[in-house]
């Protein structure tokens, strides 16, 4: 599936509406000039942005639409800047050959010049490739690897939001710290979930735990976990690591409550859990639980400004992959303005060495820095759900427990094994 977005630039909010109707707009004669030379004026003006991850399956409530709705929000901000904006987007179903070619056919043929989030990190890393090749510009919003700023590092990727290092430092760390030092892990068996399970279980052992074992979930398709979850708790863990997201992770919830694991001692930590998932399961079922982001809507106030700016706009609370899409486009977009849409278009990697020169900030993450290897730097908050009667309204379900500084949240640029960072 893809779709035709909105297009802002020097027209303003009348060419704006316009172009949220679609891309036929594009064709419109300027100046007088015959038809076809107004179209290559145009397109050499416009700026082209293609969000890609999942409005079907099961990441769809902390990516798809809402997510498009920020990116498009981004693109309103940057109205009469001289240039046009033209957002498309498309469904990678959580497939690496879809993403591929989805990929493939924006930019040979549809002349896109930034891919946004990416979707499954297996989506990500192929997608972080073709990006490289085509020297354009890949905005890795929420697949979590932290792969693309190790081995698989590319000098065209900014990996905006989290990675599984920083999830297994904050929420496997704080763990441990608490007493939790023997796991058992379920686990997606795709990139993303192998990553953090290997960056979690690092810092279990470092910390003087053990790692019981594992189990690997096929990925995509499983509903079932019951199975999982009585190997898992036959070895009699301290913890049970859910190495997984979305509906994996509500699911896996949802049937350790039926089976009272936790009245029996074991604790589960979701090591990527976000606000639509336990607005999904409701508090009853997730009080306690601890998670990691790096937003949450009622943080402070500028965090609540942007809510009440993008709420009539969307349906379902606002997590982290969200706005790292707005952030991350509007950050592309202020280099754009700098730089020029012909420079911008000609070069990527251009592009993306002038993000890492601009300093970042935004109302969602506040000030921060994208680092040499494409890491950007904000920081980390370890939450934990609040009990129902804790709540003081809508979305009202993070208790902030600690905050980890952008410099320390991530893992250290010597220690990445990116092959273009100079050492």
């Amino acid at each position: 599936m893809t779709g035709s977005g909105s297009g802002v630039g020097a027209t303003g909010r009348r060419g704006a509406l316009k172009a949220l109707a679609g891309t036929a707009a594009a064709g419109a004669g300027v100046g007088g000039l015959p038809w076809s030379r107004a179209r290559a004026q145009q397109a050499a003006n416009t700026v082209k942005i293609a969000l890609l991850c999942d409005f079907s399956g099961m990441y769809r409530d902390v990516t798809g639409p809402t997510e498009l709705a920020c990116i498009k929000q981004a693109a309103a901000e940057f109205a009469n800047r001289g240039f046009n904006i033209e957002v498309i987007f498309g469904d990678n179903q959580n497939r690496p050959d879809v993403g591929s070619n989805l990929t493939r056919s924006w930019i040979d043929r549809d002349g896109v010049d930034a891919i946004v989030d990416g979707g499954a990190s297996s989506v990500a890393l192929a997608v972080n490739d073709i990006v490289r090749e085509r020297n354009k510009v890949f905005l890795n919003s929420s697949s979590a690897t932290s792969d693309l700023t190790g081995r698989a590092c590319s000098p065209n990727t900014v990996h905006w939001t989290y990675d599984t290092w920083m999830l297994a430092k904050s929420t496997g760390g704080a763990t441990v710290r608490d007493g939790g030092d023997s796991w058992f892990f379920i686990t997606a068996d795709y990139a993303f979930g192998h990553a953090l399970e290997r960056d979690t279980g690092g810092f279990v052992r470092a910390a003087g735990g053990r790692v019981l074992g594992q189990v690997r979930t096929p990925f995509p398709g499983t509903s079932d976990f019951s199975s999982f979850l009585v190997q898992a708790a036959a070895t009699r863990p301290k913890v049970i690591g859910l190495a997984n997201a979305g509906t994996d992770t509500i699911n896996c919830i949802k049937q350790a409550a039926e089976f009272g694991l936790q009245r029996r001692g074991i604790r589960l930590a979701s090591l990527l859990m976000f606000l639509p998932d336990v607005h999904a399961l409701g508090l009853a079922t997730t009080q306690g639980l601890i998670c990691t982001e790096t937003f949450y809507w009622d943080l402070n106030d500028r965090t609540r400004a942007f809510t009440r700016k993008i709420r009539p706009q969307i349906s379902v609370p606002l997590c982290m992959n969200h706005v790292g899409g707005y952030a991350s486009v509007l950050h592309y977009l202020k280099v754009v303005a700098e730089m020029g849409v012909p420079a911008a278009k000609a070069s990527g990697l251009e592009a993306v060495n002038r993000m890492k020169a601009m300093p970042c900030d935004d109302d969602c993450f506040g000030p921060g820095r994208i680092r040499e290897d494409g890491r950007k730097l904000h920081p980390a908050y370890l939450f934990q759900v609040k009990a129902p009667e804790e709540s003081r309204g809508e979305w009202d379900y993070y208790r902030l427990l600690q905050t980890t500084p952008g410099e320390e949240a991530f893992r250290p640029l010597a220690e990445g094994g990116c092959g273009f960072v100079r050492s």
